[in-house]
Parts: C-alpha cells; structure tokens; sequence
C-alpha cells in the first residue's frame, strides 16, 4: 500500500491528503486501474472526526477503490478555503493517476456531515470561473466524476445545520448563507451522486437528502438515495469499529450502505 501524507496542496492553507493506495501486483492485473474515493470528514466545520476518515478509507479499500482522506480547513477558516482545498486535492489525484493507479475518470468525492456540504459545494460549483480564476487552472482539472454524501448538511433554510454555516461563514452568515444552501444549486453539471440519511437524524434532518434528491431528479442528474428508518446523525459505518467513547454510532440497520454504494459505482460511474 502507498501511505503517505501530502502537503501543501494550496500556498494559503495547512491542508493535507493521505493516501490509502493498493498497489499493482504483476501476480494480479500489473496494470489495473481503480475508482478513488477523496473522503471529507464531518465536524461541522469546527473539526474533523476521526470515526469518519481512516475507517472509511480502509473499507474503500476492501471494495477496490482507491481512497484518499482530506484534512481540510476548519474555523477559524472561512468560505472557500475548504472547497478550495477540495478542487485541489482532485487534480494532485487526476494529475498523479498513474502513479497511485487511479482511473482520472472515476474520481468520487466523498463527504459526511458537514464535509458532505463540501463534496456536494464542488459538486454544484466545479465549473465556476471563481475557482478557475483562484486555482490557475481549467475546471476539468477538479470536476467529480461523482459524488458520496452520508448524512450530509445541504440546505441553509429551515431544515439545515446552522452551526455548520456559522462556522464555514463568520460575519458572513446573515449576508451569505442563502447563497451555499446547496439544493438551490443543483444543475445539469452536477455529477451523479449517491446519497444517504437516517429518519431519526435529529441534528442534520433527512429533508436535507430529500430536498437535494429532488432537485437532482428535475436537473435529470442520476441519483440513488437511501432513507434508513433508525440511528441518529454521525453514524459513519455504523459497526463497534466506528463507535464513539459512548459507543453512540452502534446501527446495524445502516451498516450496508458501504455495499450499496460499491455496487452503485459500478453501474453508474
């Protein structure tokens, strides 16, 4: 395996990339190239759970992706400096595709809680001159190929997490936060994603998967949602190996999204 911690991905930030890389074997398709799987854990944009990085990351691994885990920005940092970081941490992947044996065409982002917020935000905004203009570079450097959004914040309405917008936008929350709620977003740019809640979330509620699925269905975006009946936000894989001190995140009812999702990537990515 290739593990190793990539730096400097942006000359502004003190973001990083670990690699979670299978290596070829001349024993076993010397030349086999994988999905990647770019993962943004959760934390509400305050700080990033560990239940919801290297675990996730090594179960990739055991359905043959390739993963990546992205410790981006946090508060005291603002919007865009996370999304930003994300849009580069795609092309050091596309750009480094032979080294680390990734197919450039099949690059998913991955995100949970609030670090579904910033998957899906590249995932709507990838084509803008912004981000042209702020990395110096084309947009198809960092456009996903698809999207992985786990009990993801999305809207900045009613239903949505304010503490996630409080912390992403400072001073700016009252002026900016109607402008990332993200199901307003939604265009025939955006990639086909794969989504999935708990009913009993009470932190960051359902209608957020909900609202973001119908507005991937009027943009003709492929889509496949998952509405699971039990378990509260944060439920990573849902097994002992990702509880919490309390062993809160114990759901069996969840723990086949993994599978789900892999048997998703084949047929539409």
């Amino acid at each position: 395996m290739i593990h190793e911690k990539r730096s400097a991905l942006l000359p502004e930030s003190q973001a990083s990339l670990t690699t979670y890389v299978i290596e070829n074997s001349p024993e076993m398709e010397p030349d086999r190239v994988r999905p990647a799987v770019i993962i943004c854990p959760g934390g509400g944009y305050e700080m990033l759970s560990d239940r919801e990085a290297e675990p996730i990351a090594i179960k990739m691994m055991s359905f043959g992706f390739q993963a990546f885990v992205l410790h981006y920005s946090i508060k005291p940092a603002v919007y865009p400096l996370a999304l930003k970081e994300l849009a580069a941490a795609i092309r050091l992947v596309r750009t480094n595709h032979d080294t680390w044996h990734v197919n450039p065409e099949k690059i998913i982002v991955a995100g949970f809680s609030a670090g579904g917020h910033l998957a899906a935000n590249l995932g709507v905004s990838w084509q803008q001159p912004f981000l042209a203009e702020a990395l110096q570079g084309r947009n198809e450097e960092w456009r996903p190929n698809g999207l992985l959004l786990s009990y993801p914040v999305l809207s900045s309405g009613e239903i949505g997490h304010q503490d996630s917008f409080r912390s992403l936008l400072a001073d700016r929350y009252d002026t900016d936060k109607a402008a990332l709620s993200l199901e307003t977003l939604v265009s025939v740019h955006t990639p086909p994603t794969f989504l999935w809640h708990t009913l009993e979330d009470g932190l960051v509620l359902a209608e957020n998967s909900l609202v973001f699925a119908e507005q991937l269905r009027k943009a003709n975006v492929p889509y496949e949602l998952h509405i699971f009946p039990r378990g509260g936000h944060g439920l990573s894989l849902g097994t002992p190996e990702t509880a919490n001190s309390d062993r809160h995140g114990v759901e069996a009812s969840v723990v086949r999204w993994p599978e789900l999702f892999a048997d998703w990537v084949k047929w539409n990515i």
